[in-house]
């Protein structure tokens, strides 16, 4: 497996170079994780915080760690002191969770939040009612250790291209809408994380703005 190689023809397949590749590194081991820095990634995404904690250490200290899986609330205080950016944020009571262990040490965290736009149902996220119920909720605006960078949304997993564009298209659309609106100061909408491995040239043409990409580089699940 050359994980060297393997970012490279990646990255040359990408029709948008300011596009950010998140290498997704869960269950790899750590000299793949090594290899991949020493090629020039420094955001590394994984899903599960256990594993996180573990690496985290382990790597230079200008890795920019994603938690990209669904995150419970109670598992939050374990990765509050280090994480770059959470991709799941699928509940308004998790975004309150987040807050409060940044108010604690005293650090902004940033987040993406997640939409339900795939038509499978055991994909995580918000759908637009719920998500305008708490862009409305008065404890909303009084968030203080929160930045919102933008949207996350995974696709649904189905050979038809179409209906993949379709639901990024719909994504787009809605952050372009969020843009438009009056909402507090950390709420950035400056990134929109869609495309995985198999469908991330889609995203890109899209609109997005950072791919997740695991098997692409490291190969398939050891």
């Amino acid at each position: 497996m050359d994980i060297k190689a393997n970012l490279e023809k990646v990255k040359k397949t990408f029709i948008n170079q300011d596009c950010l590749l998140v290498a997704v590194s869960k269950t790899k081991p750590l000299e793949d994780l090594k290899v991949a820095y020493s090629a020039g990634i420094r955001d590394f995404g994984e899903n599960k915080v256990q594993e996180l904690q573990a690496k985290q250490p382990e790597m230079p200290q200008d890795v920019k760690w994603h938690m990209i899986g669904h995150l419970q609330s109670n598992k939050v205080k374990y990765i509050a002191p280090f994480i770059h950016l959470i991709h799941g944020v699928d509940s308004f009571k998790l975004l309150k969770e987040i807050n409060k262990q940044g108010k604690k040490i005293d650090r902004v965290i940033n987040v993406l939040l997640q939409m339900h736009i795939a038509e499978e149902e055991s994909k995580f996220g918000f759908d637009t009612k719920e998500l305008n119920e708490m862009l409305s909720d008065p404890d909303f605006s009084n968030l203080s250790h929160v930045s919102i960078q933008g949207l996350m949304g995974m696709a649904t997993f189905t050979e038809n291209q179409d209906q993949v564009r379709k639901e990024f298209r719909g994504l787009k659309s809605l952050f372009d809408e969020l843009k438009e609106r009056q909402l507090p100061a950390f709420v950035q909408l400056v990134e929109l994380s869609m495309g995985m491995s198999g469908d991330y040239l889609i995203a890109q043409e899209e609109g997005s703005t950072m791919v997740r990409i695991g098997s692409a580089i490291f190969g398939g699940r050891g």
